[in-house]
């Protein structure tokens, strides 16, 4: 009374072993394709452009440091600059902290 009848459901098909379906990863490829276009791909172009920058400093250019630290190079490392912010103050800052190559003729009021 309060049970219906149960009706058997008909076999489901039988299907062969399943194989390397490519559509499956297709969202997976593209997620990754986007990625490496938009985030990875600019990232290594910024890292050779400083890279490039580092290489070609001399002594003499017109540089900003982190933090805005403006000066002119006197000494050069293999690690670190030094540079000249006002007469008689020089500070030694890192290579890799190096923003921007100034054009020359910039900076007026340091010696």
């Amino acid at each position: 009374m309060l049970i219906g009848e149960a009706w058997a459901q008909s076999a489901a098909p039988v299907q062969s072993a399943p194989g390397f379906d490519f559509m499956t990863f297709m969202p997976l490829v593209f997620l990754m394709v986007v990625f490496y276009f938009i985030l990875i791909r600019p990232q290594m172009k910024r890292t050779r452009e400083h890279k490039a920058m580092l290489d070609a400093l001399q002594k003499g250019d017109e540089i900003v440091a982190a933090g805005g630290l403006v000066g002119r190079v006197t000494k050069l490392d293999e690690n670190y600059i030094t540079m000249q912010v006002a007469s008689n103050v020089e500070l030694r800052v890192q290579r890799s902290s190096l923003q921007l190559v100034l054009p020359k003729g910039t900076i007026k009021n340091i010696e």
